[in-house]
């Protein structure tokens, strides 16, 4: 969940790495493709029942022989089809409000040059050692250096305090843990497709979900907000 409530969020599944050119000037812009939504309101969690106030979201369809009887129950009280994904978001209040269960969050709701902040799981890269975790320099190839080229160097220490300090930069399993890239702007957004280009590298490996929220720095309009505003404010004709 956000750290603070966004306006727009929805999640989706990334397609890959494009190119597309500028109209106005033609520069290359290096985009990611995401497949977004729809995505469902399959619970809305209350300050009165649980604390806190967030919408959870469903994505993709699920077989129902897959899902057990406690999802099986949940879904069954959203009057939900099950879901693969379920994802809680925090949006602000008026976003909060305007949404029901079973409402569907779709792409229409971004823009483009919006900004938004991408969550996802990087790619998994095993055990890895110093110099592919942390960029170290290395040994000395000569004068006398050897079998200890890439090693870490000293980890050790004087018998006080007598062991290796917590956090030591040392090898180990890189990868695979969760990451958000702020500040992303989206370049196009096709509506029909349910693709959005986002300009730049977003983390995680071909067909991986990513849940994509509003930029917390640079907030957006509320999207259902703004369409209930434009309906009211329109006038009908006789």
């Amino acid at each position: 969940m956000s750290i603070s409530p966004v306006n727009k969020g929805i999640l989706g599944k990334k397609v890959g790495t494009s190119q597309i050119f500028n109209a106005t000037d033609g520069k290359r812009l290096p985009v990611t493709i995401v497949e977004v939504g729809p995505c469902t309101v399959v619970q809305k969690k209350s300050v009165e029942n649980e604390g806190y106030a967030s919408v959870q979201l469903g994505y993709q369809d699920e077989k129902k022989q897959r899902v057990n009887k406690p999802k099986e129950g949940h879904f069954k009280k959203a009057g939900s089809a099950p879901q693969r994904f379920l994802k809680e978001i925090k949006f602000c209040d008026e976003v909060y409000n305007s949404l029901n269960i079973g409402d569907q969050v779709t792409v229409e709701q971004f823009e483009e040059n919006d900004y938004v902040d991408v969550a996802g799981v990087s790619k998994g890269k095993g055990f890895a050692g110093v110099f592919k975790k942390f960029g170290f320099s290395g040994r000395p190839a000569t004068h006398g250096t050897h079998e200890s080229f890439r090693g870490p160097g000293s980890v050790g220490m004087h018998q006080t305090p007598g062991r290796v300090i917590k956090g030591k930069k040392m090898p180990g399993h890189l990868g695979d843990e969760n990451v958000t890239v702020q500040n992303l702007r989206i370049v196009k957004v096709d509506t029909e497709g349910r693709l959005l280009y986002i300009l730049g590298a977003i983390p995680g490996s071909k067909n991986s979900v990513v849940v994509i929220r509003d930029s917390v720095k640079k907030p957006s309009e509320p999207y259902y907000v703004k369409n209930e505003q434009t309906t009211e404010t329109t006038p009908q004709s006789n």
